[in-house]
């Protein structure tokens, strides 16, 4: 068996040249990378038989080596074969001995490393890798800037040096050297701590440090080290602020919420020119309620704002958070003066709006839009519990005095009517004879005893319908529904005065019923005849609309005012019904308001306002 040359058995390519570039050998496997035999090849010149080789580096490699008598190697790109080659040229007397080995898998290898080595660089992270004996073989120029140092002092040197650097305590120290092992070992595919540093400026900081395994010739374990100061804080204060909410809802004070809302931002955000205005539904302005030291030390006080004025009324609106980088480039400024240049107008709802601002510019970012953005939330579900509270109070205690007055009402009829009917019943059992007969009630007559039990009934059955039974309102003449009133009531034609011609909108009935009831208390107050002025208010001063009725009869003293407004109370001027009580019933039913005073020269009088409809009549 003929022996196999020992070339034709090594796995790379070689062939042999002669001093004039002419083939002498060729392997099998250089045949195949040539796609040429021996037989083609041998006795031709390289530069004949492959023109292309030409323009590569194969003739100045070969003539270097020949010429110089001394080995080289170079790399070139086979273009047909898709193929990386490794070209060494070993020169002698006689020629070139040259290997071809393909050197494909290491070139990508190397330019993935090249690349990984490229993005470790470009991150932000520090990247320190370790090899078994815990010596840092390679750092990024991240972990230069984070810990403050120059990579040359890390290089070679134990991953405590790296430690003690950060300012890693002991027991840490520990922690970080149990998760290097678990990754080397295989314990753990990969450890992560959360551990404090001392940073570059010296500041203590947060530091997220990830152990993974690598595969290099040297390195064994990765160290990624990255800085989660500011997610830590912004996640220590988010559960703050939530934390607060707590507080915010244990209250039921608005001022108090919006001062826990204010004081919160200042203390937990650093937002120490802060304030919270509530808007005030009846006067419809933006009343400041709560404000921290710094906005009253900068300020001396907070604006009012009204409708339309600056940016705050447009911010609370638009019903959107807004932050303002620089003033000085934004109009309709409330104070162009400010010291402010910049801003955060967050609205809480339809409650109000929370400001905050800085005598910087590009003070805020996203960050502290969204922590205001969850300040502001919290504090609007608070103030909406408030709301509810306040409501659920109010309707409480409305329904507790409600019962209250019916019970005083139930009494009230009780106790009247059984005096009118036993009156009557005493007068017809009389058995002195009908013509000895004398009614026992001074000159009342029968007829009139049961008229004041029937309207007794009446004004109980009116004031059980107080606000909840109004009826179509319609356009009325004052002095037309004085007369109508008139009729009915105690009151003679010539005892009423009316001072000017008005004309406004009500429940016709009830309103007559109202202004009969108060002619009569008026009579029954009166030791002999009684005179009633009716005037307009509000047209000539700075109060709500309305009318007032003014008698010249016994006046009703300070301390009553109240009380006659009050079937619970137990007074002599609230004889023959329920008198002025139901006159503000009815008032109520019409969202009016009903008080009690007495006139400059005496007597008693009564006022009802916020009558919007009311309207002056030019006779």
């Amino acid at each position: 068996m003929r022996s196999v040359p020992i070339v034709d058995r090594v796995t790379d390519a070689f062939f042999a040249l002669d001093t004039g570039f002419r083939f002498t050998y060729l392997n099998e496997r250089a045949e195949t990378l040539l796609k040429r035999s021996r037989e083609e090849l041998i006795g031709r010149v390289m530069w004949d038989e492959f023109p292309q080789t030409v323009e590569t580096q194969f003739p100045d490699g070969f003539h270097r080596a020949m010429d110089e008598q001394v080995p080289v190697s170079f790399e070139i790109y086979h273009t047909h074969l898709e193929t990386w080659f490794e070209a060494r040229a070993y020169p002698s007397e006689t020629g070139l001995s040259v290997y071809m080995r393909d050197v494909t898998e290491r070139r990508a290898q190397e330019t993935t490393l090249a690349q990984h080595a490229a993005v470790v660089e470009a991150v932000r992270d520090a990247v320190i890798t370790l090899d078994r004996n815990r010596e840092i073989v390679s750092v990024n120029g991240a972990t230069e800037s984070v810990f403050d140092t120059d990579r040359s002092a890390l290089l070679g040197e134990h991953v405590e040096t790296l430690t003690e650097l950060a300012g890693i305590d002991g027991e840490r120290a520990v922690d970080i050297g149990q998760a290097i092992t678990d990754v080397d070992v295989g314990n753990a595919d990969r450890r992560q701590l959360e551990l404090p540093y001392i940073g570059p400026d010296g500041g203590d900081r947060m530091g997220e440090f990830r152990f993974v395994p690598i595969e290099d010739d040297v390195a064994t374990v990765a160290v990624v080290v990255r800085d989660v100061t500011d997610q830590h804080e912004y996640e220590r204060v988010v559960t703050s602020l939530h934390e607060i909410t707590r507080w915010l809802l244990e209250s039921d004070d608005p001022e108090e919420i919006c001062a826990i809302s204010v004081h919160a931002g200042s203390d937990l955000l650093d937002l120490p020119i802060s304030g919270v205005w509530l808007l005030e539904e009846e006067q419809g302005y933006l009343e400041p309620v709560a404000g921290t030291a710094g906005a009253h030390d900068e300020f001396g006080g907070l604006p009012r704002f009204h409708p339309s004025e600056g940016l705050v009324w447009d911010v609370f609106e638009a019903g959107e958070v807004e932050r303002f980088d620089d003033l000085e480039t934004v109009d309709d400024l409330y104070n162009p003066d400010t010291p402010l240049r910049s801003e955060i107008i967050a609205p809480i709802g339809t409650h109000g709006i929370l400001m905050t601002g800085a005598l910087d510019p590009h003070r805020f970012d996203e960050t502290d839009v969204d922590l205001i953005s969850t300040l502001v939330e919290n504090t609007r579900a608070a103030l909406d519990r408030a709301d509810r509270e306040r409501i659920l109070r109010d309707r409480t205690a409305e329904l507790e005095h409600q019962t209250d007055r019916l019970e005083a009402v139930a009494e009230l009829l009780s106790t009247d009517l059984k005096r009118q009917l036993d009156a009557v019943a005493d007068a017809l059992d009389d058995d002195s004879g009908a013509d000895e007969w004398e009614f026992p009630l001074a000159e009342d007559t029968v007829e009139t005893t049961l008229d004041r039990a029937e309207r007794l009934v009446d004004d109980v059955r009116e004031f059980a319908r107080n606000a909840s039974a109004v009826g179509t309102r319609t356009r009325l003449r004052l002095e037309s529904a004085v007369a109508d009133a008139l009729s009915d009531s105690r009151l003679d034609e010539d005892e009423i005065v009316v001072d000017a011609s008005a004309a406004l909108r009500a429940d016709p009935d009830r309103f007559v019923h109202l202004l009969e009831t108060a002619f009569d208390s008026a009579v029954a107050r009166a030791d002999g005849s009684v005179t009633v002025q009716v005037g307009l208010v509000g047209f000539d001063d700075d109060g709500s609309r309305g009318f007032f009725l003014l008698d010249d009869g016994t006046e009703i003293p300070p301390n009553a005012h109240d009380r006659v407004l009050d079937p619970i109370a137990d007074d002599h001027t609230a004889i023959d019904g329920l008198g002025l009580a139901l006159v503000r019933a009815i008032a109520d039913a019409h969202d009016w308001t009903c008080t009690v005073t007495n006139g400059y020269n005496g007597g008693t009088r009564i006022e009802i306002r916020d009558v919007t409809t009311l309207e002056r009549r030019l006779e």
